[in-house]
C-alpha cells in the first residue's frame, strides 16, 4: 500500500464517525438490520409492485477502464469532476419528483472531493456503497492493498454520511475467478453484500457460471451475500441487459422481457440495474479511445435519458440495501456458488 494512502486511511480513521441509527464498527449483518427504514419499496406513479434497484457508478470520466493509461490533463479531469456533480444532481432531482430511492457506488476520493455531493444522495434517502477507493481494478491489487482500498473507501464515505456502508461494487466488475479471494476480505472488513460478479462472458469482466439471481458468493473461509446485475437467458446464453452500454444499445423491450420474468422468479426479490452518471451527459469532452472502446462508451448516449424516464414509470423500485435485508431474512434458502 502506497504511504499516501495510508495517511490518508489513518486520517479518515481518526476522525470521530457520528450515526444515530447505526453502528458503524457492527457485524456486517447486524448492520445490515439495522440499515433501511420502514419502507423497503418505493412506488413510482402508482405503479404494480415490480421491485428493480437502481443503482449507480459514480467516478468522473476520465476513471473509465477504457481510459486506462491515458494521460489525461488535469484541466479536463476537472471539468469531468465538475459535470458529474451536475449529472449526478439531474439524476436525483428526477428520483426526488417520483419518490425514488436507489443505491449509489461511490470512489472513495470523491468523498474527499466532492463532500457535498455524496452527502446530498445521502441526505435524499439513497444508499451510499463503495466503488473501490481510486477506481482501480481488483486484477492489479495484491490481497493487503486490495482491503486497504476497501478500508479507506468505505472510512472515507462514512465519514461524510455518518452511517454505515455495507455494500460494494467493484470497478469494471473485476471481481472474476482469478480474483475470488476478494470475498473473503469483503466479509471481513464488514461488507454485507457485492455486486461485482456478472455472470455474462465479457472480455474484461464476468464470470458465466454464476447464478443469475441473488446467491451466496463463497470464498476460501467467508461468504457475502451477491446481487448480480440483469441478465437474459436466450439459446442458453446470458445476455447481459442489466445496464451501461447495454441499456444504450440493446432494444429495450429486451430490459422490459427481463424485468418481467424476474418479477414471476421468487428467487430474484428484485432485479438489479447500473448505470454511470456520464452515461447521462452526452455533450461531455470525449476521451481520444481506440474505435471499439469509443463504440462501447458513447454509442447511444444522447438516448439514455429518453429511455431512463421510460423506465422510471411503470415499476417500483427499492434500494441494493433494502434487498439484501430482504434477502438476509432467508438467507439459507439462497444458492451457494464458489467462483
Amino acid at each position: 500500500m502506497s504511504s499516501h494512502l495510508m495517511k490518508i486511511g489513518e486520517g479518515v480513521r481518526a476522525r470521530r464517525i457520528r450515526s444515530e441509527s447505526i453502528t458503524l464498527d457492527a457485524d456486517p449483518r447486524a448492520a445490515l438490520a439495522q440499515s433501511g427504514d420502514e419502507d423497503t419499496t418505493i412506488a413510482a406513479n402508482s405503479a404494480p409492485p415490480l421491485p428493480v434497484v437502481l443503482s449507480f457508478d459514480v467516478e468522473e470520466h476520465h476513471r473509465i477502464e477504457a481510459a486506462a493509461g491515458l494521460q489525461v490533463d488535469p484541466g479536463l479531469q476537472r471539468i469531468y469532476g465538475e459535470r458529474m456533480n451536475r449529472t449526478t444532481a439531474w439524476i436525483l432531482e428526477q428520483f426526488a419528483a417520483r419518490k425514488i430511492r436507489a443505491t449509489f457506488f461511490i470512489v472513495g476520493q470523491i468523498a474527499l472531493t466532492h463532500p457535498w455531493l455524496v452527502k446530498s444522495i445521502c441526505n435524499d434517502g439513497h444508499e451510499v456503497a463503495s466503488h473501490g477507493w481510486d477506481h482501480r481494478r481488483i486484477h492489479v491489487m495484491s490481497p493487503e492493498s486490495f482491503k486497504a482500498d476497501i478500508r479507506t473507501s468505505k472510512d472515507a464515505l462514512e465519514q461524510v454520511c455518518g452511517t454505515a456502508v455495507v455494500g460494494y461494487r467493484a470497478p469494471t466488475f473485476s471481481v472474476v475467478r482469478q480474483t475470488a479471494w476478494a470475498l473473503d476480505i469483503l466479509a471481513e472488513v464488514g461488507m454485507a453484500y457485492d455486486s461485482s460478479i456478472y455472470p455474462v462472458h465479457h472480455d474484461r469482466y464476468g464470470i458465466p457460471g454464476a447464478p443469475r439471481c441473488p446467491f451466496l458468493a463463497q470464498g476460501l473461509e467467508r461468504e457475502i451475500l451477491e446481487l448480480p446485475p440483469a441478465t437474459l437467458r436466450i439459446g442458453g446464453l446470458n445476455v447481459p441487459i442489466g445496464g451501461g452500454g447495454y441499456f444504450r444499445v440493446l432494444p429495450f423491450p429486451l430490459m422490459k422481457l427481463a424485468l418481467s420474468l424476474s418479477r414471476s422468479d421468487p428467487r430474484y426479490g428484485a432485479t438489479v440495474l447500473y448505470f454511470h452518471p456520464w452515461e447521462f451527459d452526452p455533450d461531455q469532452p470525449q476521451l481520444p479511445l481506440k474505435a471499439l472502446s469509443r463504440f462501447r462508451t458513447y454509442v447511444g448516449i444522447r438516448r439514455t435519458r429518453g429511455r431512463f424516464a421510460r423506465l422510471l414509470t411503470g415499476y417500483s423500485f427499492m434500494r441494493a440495501i433494502d434487498l439484501a435485508r430482504q434477502l438476509d431474512e432467508n438467507r439459507e434458502r439462497l444458492t451457494r456458488f464458489r467462483p
